[in-house]
């Protein structure tokens, strides 16, 4: 099968396209023909070798892990899917590649309006964002301030704050404000002079604080809070000399809540934004842009 392999770490060039085995399922695990892979800005940390402490890479590498695609074989003592079903969910091999094994508890059935990009851009964010939502215990009229807003994750933490009833303030870069204003957030643009314009929009202060990007933003996040109470990156490695939460992975991978959040996407009342969509042969180009960052929405790789 054609897949995408690094052998060594570094900058996306290390990502070249090669012919690898189809992996067989084993028990409780089903083979899925993939159809769509979201690109994760983890892949590029993962691949450029800062990750190792946290995440072992054995070389060669696939990379990816989030996938939307075709049931094509059962292992044993899977009963509840079968060959031909639709999912979507988190892969246990590298997701840059034709074929990807995947536990079958995690997989959950893609409703028939959702297409495979959108399909391909929800189980990371929604995971990352529900289980951050839940470390910040957000309540019922609160301020939630979310940088990043207008990325894959942040898209959705947005809305989904906001069904639980939270204020959320969402910074981004300029073009990106009216994007950040129509999933219910009040939009702000990033940088020089953040503390002040959001003591503008929130006299009586954030009650917690969600960075999606990464940016340099914690300082003025525990200037904003206070101090580092109720703070939750899941993009700044600087966290701990800070003091601040990292969220490092998966909670729970709940396929229950990634078939409910599907068919919100599905019906329209939840909002997922595919920012580009690349041939799996210009990965290297999709992490580029990943990399760089400032993307509105999830940026998906399509399979043939």
């Amino acid at each position: 099968m054609k897949a995408i392999v690094f052998d060594t770490f570094g900058g996306t060039e290390v990502l070249h396209e090669a012919q690898t085995e189809v992996p067989e399922p084993g028990s409780g695990q089903v083979r899925v023909r993939v159809q769509a892979v979201g690109v994760n800005p983890v892949d590029g940390k993962i691949r450029s070798g800062i990750m190792e402490a946290i995440f072992p890479t054995t070389l060669p590498a696939v990379p990816g892990g989030e996938i939307a695609g075709i049931v094509d074989a059962v292992g044993e003592g899977v009963d509840h899917l079968k060959v031909g079903d639709e999912v979507l969910g988190w892969s246990d091999t590298g997701a840059y590649a034709q074929y990807a094994l995947a536990t079958a508890i995690t997989l959950a059935p893609k409703p028939a309006g959702l297409d495979w990009t959108h399909a391909a851009a929800l189980p990371v964010a929604s995971d990352g964002a529900d289980r951050v939502l839940d470390l910040l215990d957000i309540k019922t009229g609160e301020t939630l301030l979310i940088h990043g807003a207008s990325g894959a994750l942040g898209t959705i933490a947005v809305q989904l704050a906001v069904a639980r009833g939270a204020r959320v303030i969402g910074t981004a870069g300029p073009a990106n404000q009216e994007y950040v204003t129509s999933l219910g957030a009040t939009a702000l643009v990033y940088g020089e002079g953040l503390v002040e314009r959001v003591r503008a929009l929130a006299p009586g202060g954030v009650d917690a604080v969600l960075d999606a990007a990464g940016k340099g933003a914690l300082e003025d996040s525990i200037t904003l809070r206070g101090g580092t109470d109720r703070i939750v990156t899941t993009a700044d490695f600087r966290a701990r000399e800070l003091g601040v939460v990292f969220a490092e992975g998966p909670a729970r991978r709940s396929a229950t809540r990634l078939a409910e959040l599907a068919r919100q996407a599905a019906d329209g009342t939840l909002m997922t934004t595919v920012g580009a969509t690349y041939p799996l042969a210009d990965a290297a180009k999709a992490q580029q842009a990943s990399d760089a960052g400032h993307s509105r929405g999830k940026l998906v790789l399509t399979v043939d």
